[in-house]
């Protein structure tokens, strides 16, 4: 188990709109802006090679250079670093890369200095949880589970490989959908945030009947 005083106390952020990482997941990325190749560049030289994936508040660009009332950074509180596991570049320099999520963190400040991207002073108190073994959802009903999630595939045209979703574990499952279904950046972090695997998978099913219902304030379900 990785202890919170083995991470690094800083380290860069990545603000992506919609696009989650969790513990123990991977979340590939496509990198090709200048910022962020020298942010890659920068972190294959630490030890550790983390990033951090974290939501921009308004949703809005990646964020620049610069503090100040108009450059002034909105980012959520809670993000989550993944290591650096894979990466393979490109003829015209660009990087595909695989970040595999090890714990979430707490922003404390961001960093003044002079790189083009983003670094942040962060806590990795309060997620011991995400150092842990895989989670498991003791009030997972898969059959439910899964019909809901196939209305909702059907209401938004999707496709997905079902009898591989019928036999993954609970936590695969879950964080799988979490991170790869089309929800807002702001319903991202809700997921992000949920303290446990039943408690995201709880929140994953709102938002799921919230879609279903077009919005509306009727009930889906008895």
């Amino acid at each position: 188990m990785r202890m919170a005083a083995d991470l690094p106390g800083t380290i860069p952020v990545f603000p992506l709109p919609g696009a989650l990482l969790l513990p123990r997941a991977r979340l590939p990325l496509h990198i090709f802006e200048p910022r962020y190749l020298a942010m890659l560049d920068d972190c294959l030289k630490t030890p550790h090679r983390l990033i951090g994936m974290i939501q921009p508040r308004d949703g809005g660009p990646n964020g620049g250079p610069g503090g100040g009332a108009e450059g002034k950074r909105r980012l959520h509180a809670i993000g989550c670093a993944g290591r650096l596991t894979a990466f393979s570049e490109t003829e015209d320099g660009r990087y595909m890369i695989t970040l595999s999520g090890l714990s979430r963190f707490r922003v404390l400040a961001e960093v003044p200095g002079f790189t083009p991207y983003i670094r942040c002073d962060v806590s990795w108190d309060g997620f011991d949880r995400d150092a842990g073994p895989v989670e498991t959802d003791p009030g997972l009903d898969r059959t439910a589970f899964l019909g809901l999630l196939e209305r909702f595939f059907e209401a938004e045209g999707l496709k997905t490989d079902w009898p591989s979703l019928r036999e993954a574990e609970d936590e695969l499952l879950v964080n799988s959908l979490a991170m790869l279904l089309p929800l807002t950046p702001e319903d991202k972090q809700a997921l992000l945030e949920a303290p446990s695997l039943s408690t995201r998978r709880e929140t994953l099913v709102t938002l799921i009947e919230f879609a279903l219902r077009g919005g509306s304030g009727e009930e889906v379900m008895q």
